[in-house]
């Protein structure tokens, strides 16, 4: 019988971590990879029945590295504390493995939203992104040792992409957005000081334009108004204040990742054994 695990990447998630995993019950197995938590979100991760990476993980690719080697299953579905699987694509994703599908990894769409406005054009790179590629045999996927936005590989071959969307509240309001930008490009400044990289302004201005312009006109963000503009100059932004992080402040590395490993049985688990 074919097997599905879930993981879940989480930092200081107490508000929200519940209503994803209990929207992940149709798994055999959820991993929570809680990084740096101070606060219930383990506790209440153990509570639902997930297993619990506990650690320190400054590297985002390491950080999903350890929540996919965690997993049993023969599929991974890996989700974000801020989004949740609906009842449809629960049961698409249930039919879809129960017929042994051609494939090694299948893109899920996004319904992405700021607070409780759906937007659902101009996502561009770091901000949201209009389809995901998160359902994948245990084993096909690997990321790169970068802070935010690890480069990834996978091996074997494509299926076809899901027809339910995956709900993702990218920040609760338009601040939530703008603090986003800063954490972003803040780390990313400190993946540039490790690697020793010097960002030139041309170019970076360049691609700061080629970002607005994709955002804007290719990804259609004019339909949705003053929405659509806010994602295009933040998108566009990105680069840009990310060299300048790097270039007029003293941008440290972090310390490097370190995990202990808290293994509790699954909700199906306990069942099992009554």
């Amino acid at each position: 019988m074919v097997t599905l695990s879930a993981f879940v990447c989480a930092h200081n998630e107490e508000s929200r971590i519940a209503g994803c995993l209990e929207r992940l019950s149709f798994c055999d197995e959820i991993v929570v990879v809680a990084d740096r938590c101070t606060d219930r979100t383990e506790m209440i991760a153990r509570r639902l029945g997930a297993r619990v990476v506990s650690g320190i993980f400054p590297l985002e690719g390491d950080r999903l590295a350890v929540g996919a080697a965690a997993c049993s299953g023969d599929w991974i579905l890996e989700i974000d504390a801020d989004e949740t699987v609906g009842p449809a694509l629960a049961r698409e994703i249930t039919d879809l493995l129960s017929r042994s599908p051609p494939g090694d990894w299948f893109s899920l769409p996004v319904d992405n939203y700021i607070g409780e406005r759906l937007v659902r054009f101009g996502w561009e790179g770091s901000f949201g992104a209009s389809a995901v590629t998160r359902l994948y045999r245990r084993g096909v996927k690997a990321w790169g040792r970068e802070r935010i936005h690890p480069t990834v590989r996978f091996i074997g071959a494509r299926g076809e992409s899901l027809r339910n969307a995956l709900r993702r509240v990218v920040d609760e309001n338009i601040s939530g957005f703008l603090l986003r930008l800063d954490r972003q490009s803040r780390l990313r400044a400190e993946d540039f000081a490790e690697r020793g990289e010097r960002m030139r302004l041309r170019p970076t201005l360049f691609a700061s334009l080629r970002r607005l312009q994709k955002s804007y006109v290719a990804n259609r963000g004019f339909r949705e108004g003053e929405w659509g503009l806010l994602i295009a100059v933040v998108a566009a932004a990105y680069p840009l204040i990310s060299l300048l992080h790097a270039r007029l402040e003293s941008v440290g590395a972090s310390s490097a990742p370190s995990a202990k490993v808290l293994v509790l049985p699954t909700a199906a688990a306990r069942r099992a054994m009554k």
